[in-house]
């Protein structure tokens, strides 16, 4: 009885992780598919928006504000095709390619943050359709396969997502996410609060500091306007203090930015949060946590955590400090960078 209870602990145990490993590489191939079929889905002059060549510039446009101020600011519009665009079938398989690139919290959090366009609409009392929830574009390139390479983009008021495949691995940065309002503080939703994790979890790590180590991460007593990168095509912090390495901070404080890290890491499905965290670990002491600003909730604050491979960025200014900004990205790596390197480099020999 015992052995046929220890054979089937194993047999339950095997399947567990065949299960676990197949999860684990899922998410290319569900990528391709969500991506094919949605191509399929569309209609040739819907094909001629979406579609653009991998070499083409327009993979390394990225911005987070609103179309118009797109337009104002680069004298073009944003383009891919947006939701409003698309019949109700063909909405449903551009969610799930959405869905294929986030995991279920990230998807959640991107889906709240699009409809925060409703509550805008409502509180600034938008008639013009600057406020529009679906107002997101998505845009693919290169042929989707699992191999690549290809890639695609969603994008629109504070969502920009990109997913690049190549030579069987992803690649998902730059990844932007923001929130206004930061808290919805009238009305039916009020209270929501869709990037509440990223600014509490910080929060908790900057207050349980000691006065040595607050010295050495307050990097600046005023909170910067904005993430000090921006929508720049290759992240850079040059000149700008490196704040308090990990290598002072206490077991406590160290496991409290791994769970803040691992918040940005598990955005992405688990493919995309494994990459990240390998990053992480392979980071070590290496990675410094920087705060500018009050530390008080309700204040303007900054802060920001890099690695030598990878950089998290928060502000929250705008609006009487009720406007989040939060980015993944990764100096080697966004757009994939990286991964198409060895991409080439394979293909060559």
């Amino acid at each position: 009885m015992n052995r046929d209870r220890f054979r089937l602990l194993a047999a339950g145990l095997g399947l567990l992780l065949l299960t676990a490993a197949h999860y684990r590489t899922e998410s290319i191939p569900i990528m391709t598919r969500t991506a094919q079929a949605f191509l399929a889905s569309l209609t040739d002059e819907q094909k001629g928006r979406v579609r653009f060549g991998f070499q083409d510039e327009e993979r390394f446009f990225w911005h987070f504000v609103p179309g118009n101020n797109i337009r104002q600011t680069y004298k073009r519009d944003r383009l891919g095709l947006t939701l409003g665009e698309m019949n109700s079938h063909q909405k449903h398989l551009a969610q799930a390619l959405l869905s294929a690139g986030l995991s279920q919290s990230g998807y959640i959090k991107v889906t709240s943050i699009m409809s925060l366009e409703d509550v805008l609409r409502i509180l600034e009392k938008d008639n013009t359709g600057r406020r529009d929830p679906d107002k997101y574009h998505f845009s693919v390139f290169g042929e989707p396969s699992e191999k690549g390479p290809w890639s695609y983009r969603v994008e629109g008021h504070h969502v920009s997502l990109h997913f690049t495949i190549a030579n069987g691995k992803v690649a998902a940065a730059p990844m932007f996410m923001g929130a206004n309002p930061a808290e919805v503080k009238e009305g039916p939703r009020a209270g929501l609060r869709v990037l509440a994790r990223e600014e509490d979890l910080a929060r908790a790590l900057v207050s349980s500091l000691d006065q040595g180590q607050k010295k050495a991460a307050v990097v600046s007593e005023t909170a910067y306007k904005d993430i000090l990168t921006e929508a720049s095509r290759k992240a850079s912090l040059e000149g700008q203090p490196s704040g308090l390495p990990a290598a002072k901070l206490n077991a406590k404080q160290r496991q409290m930015l791994d769970e803040l890290l691992s918040e940005y890491a598990h955005n992405g499905p688990e493919q995309v949060a494994e990459s990240r965290l390998a990053r992480i670990r392979q980071a070590g002491n290496s990675v410094h946590f920087a705060w500018a600003g009050a530390i008080a909730k309700g204040e303007p604050h900054y802060y920001r955590v890099a690695g030598p491979t990878f950089l998290v960025e928060y502000d929250n200014t705008q609006n009487n400090a009720n406007h989040i900004h939060s980015v993944w990205r990764e100096f080697d790596g966004d757009f994939g960078v990286d991964i198409l390197k060895q991409h080439y480099e394979t293909s060559h020999r």
